[in-house]
């Protein structure tokens, strides 16, 4: 009897052993209920982001203002009421010797017969 409840209590601390300390065990499931939450966090910012686009789509179905505002942000359209002005910036010289002096023209003569 001594002999039977000794290799019962053998077989009681390895399996305790594989449930506890094996990576097979409860570590398992602690890794993957941190994966599970990970991916519950990561799910709920991705359905957040889908309200948004369903309802910009829903607004672009529906509305002209948000057609016209993606328009002109994105396609740099202008209305038919409206004046276009563009600005352009003018690359700036280097300073050097010849940037001192004044841009200098030369007139060129030409001979008519």
């Amino acid at each position: 009897m001594k002999i039977l409840l000794a290799g019962l209590v053998v077989v009681l601390a390895l399996l305790q052993y594989r449930l506890w300390l094996s990576d097979e065990g409860m570590r398992e499931v602690w890794h993957l209920g941190d994966a599970v939450e990970t991916q519950r966090a990561d799910n709920a910012l991705l359905a957040e982001r889908n309200a948004q686009l369903k309802a910009e789509v829903a607004d672009l179905k529906q509305g002209l203002t948000a057609l016209e505002e993606r328009a002109r942000h994105d396609l740099g359209m202008i209305t038919v009421t409206e004046t276009f002005y563009q600005v352009v910036d003018t690359p700036h010289r280097a300073l050097d010797d010849n940037a001192a002096e004044p841009l200098k023209f030369q007139a060129t003569a030409s001979a008519t017969p």
